[in-house]
C-alpha cells in the first residue's frame, strides 16, 4: 500500500459547513456488499435497515468545549485547546503562542483573572501540560473545537454533540452519531434493535493526515476507551453488530484484540485485518490520506473509492457535519 492510494479530490463545496435539520434527514449511502450499485437513502431509513437481532453500538463520549481564548499577563493573546484530562485539573493541550509560553506562566480571562497555569511541555514536545485554576473553565468560557475545515459559526454548541452523549472528555465529536434523534432511537428499540454504549475519548490526531509514504508506518495515536461488560455481553449474543462511527469500531475491536474492556487503544486498522466484532459500519465520509480512510478500506476493500465517487457525483455532504454511509462488510 501507498499513502497516495488513499487520496481523492474533495471539492471545497462538498464539505458541510452546518449541521442539517432534522438530524436524521441526512443522506445515507447504503452498500450491502452484494456487488450491486449502492442505494441512496436517508438516516431515517435505518428503521427499514435494522431490526431484531441487531445491536447498535454508539460512542457516548461528550465533547468538551475545549477551545479557550485567553490572554497573557503581558497583554498578548493566547489560546489553549484542551486535548485530554490528566487528572487533578491537569490537561494535555495545544497552546499558542507555544514557543513564548513558559512553565509557571499564568493565563487570564477577559476579566484579567488567572484561570490557566502552564506547567510545561509534554514528552511529545508538540503539546503542553496545563492546570485549570477554575475546574469549570471550559464549560464557562470554552468554545467547541470544530475542525479547521468548518469555518461557519456554530450558534448551538449542542449540535456538535450526539443526543446520547454522557461522559465529557472528547476533543472532537464521534460524528456519525450526530445523525440520531431521540425519536429515531426510540423507534429502533421498538423494532427490537438493542442499543449498546461504549466510550472512546476522541483525540484530534484521529483526523491527522498520514505522514509517511507507506501508510502502515504512520505513528498511530492512542485514545482512552471503555466497553462496559453489559455491552460486551449484548454484542457477544448479537446476530449482527452495527457500529456507529469509527470510534465505536476502534473500542470494540480493541477489546476483542486485547481481551481488555478498558484502557488505551493503539489499534491501527488497515488491510489485511481480521475483523472480530463489527459486521456493519455506519460512518461519515472522511478526509483523504487519513487512518480513518484506511479503516474503511479494511472494512469494504477497494470499493470504498466507488462509493466516494458516487457520493461526490451525487452531491453528498462530506466530513463532520456531512452525510453518512451504511456499509456491510459481509460479501455474498
Amino acid at each position: 500500500m501507498r499513502t497516495e492510494d488513499f487520496d481523492y479530490e474533495l471539492p471545497e463545496e462538498r464539505i458541510a459547513q452546518l449541521p442539517i435539520e432534522p438530524r436524521d434527514s441526512a443522506r445515507l449511502l447504503v452498500d450491502r456488499g452484494t456487488g450491486v450499485d449502492p442505494r441512496d437513502a436517508s438516516v431515517a431509513d435505518l428503521r427499514e435497515l435494522l431490526g431484531p437481532g441487531d445491536v447498535l453500538v454508539v460512542n457516548d463520549s461528550r465533547v468538551i468545549p475545549a477551545r479557550l481564548d485567553l490572554r497573557r499577563i503581558s497583554g498578548g493573546a493566547a489560546e489553549v485547546l484542551l486535548l485530554e484530562s490528566l487528572g487533578d485539573d491537569r490537561w494535555e493541550a495545544l497552546a499558542r503562542p507555544a514557543r513564548k509560553l513558559r512553565a509557571g506562566e499564568r493565563l487570564v480571562d477577559v476579566a484579567g483573572a488567572p484561570v490557566v497555569e502552564v506547567i510545561g511541555r509534554t514528552a511529545a514536545g508538540d503539546t503542553v501540560e496545563v492546570r485549570l485554576l477554575d475546574p469549570d473553565l471550559a464549560e464557562r468560557i470554552g468554545a467547541m473545537p470544530l475542525p479547521p475545515y468548518i469555518t461557519a459559526p456554530l450558534t448551538d454548541r449542542e449540535r456538535y454533540q450526539t443526543v446520547y452523549a454522557r461522559e465529557p472528555g472528547s476533543a472532537a465529536a464521534p460524528t456519525a452519531g450526530l445523525h440520531f434523534t431521540p425519536s429515531l432511537l426510540a423507534d429502533l428499540e421498538a423494532l427490537g434493535v438493542r442499543l449498546a454504549r461504549v466510550e472512546l475519548m476522541v483525540g484530534l490526531d484521529t483526523f491527522k493526515p498520514i505522514s509517511t509514504d507507506d501508510p502502515v508506518e504512520h505513528p498511530i495515536h492512542t485514545e482512552r476507551y471503555r466497553v462496559p461488560q453489559a455491552t460486551w455481553d449484548v454484542v457477544a449474543a448479537a446476530e449482527r453488530v452495527v457500529a456507529v462511527g469509527t470510534t465505536a469500531v476502534r473500542a470494540l475491536e480493541t477489546a476483542a484484540a486485547t481481551g481488555s474492556l478498558e484502557g488505551r487503544s493503539s489499534l491501527f486498522i488497515h488491510r489485511p485485518y481480521d475483523w472480530k466484532v463489527v459486521d456493519v459500519l455506519m460512518t461519515n465520509f472522511h478526509l483523504p490520506r487519513t487512518t480513518l480512510l484506511l479503516m474503511i478500506d479494511a472494512f469494504v476493500g477497494a470499493r470504498w473509492r466507488d462509493l466516494y465517487e458516487h457520493a461526490l457525483r451525487n452531491e453528498y455532504r462530506f466530513l463532520s457535519f456531512g452525510d453518512a454511509m451504511f456499509l456491510d462488510r459481509r460479501l455474498p
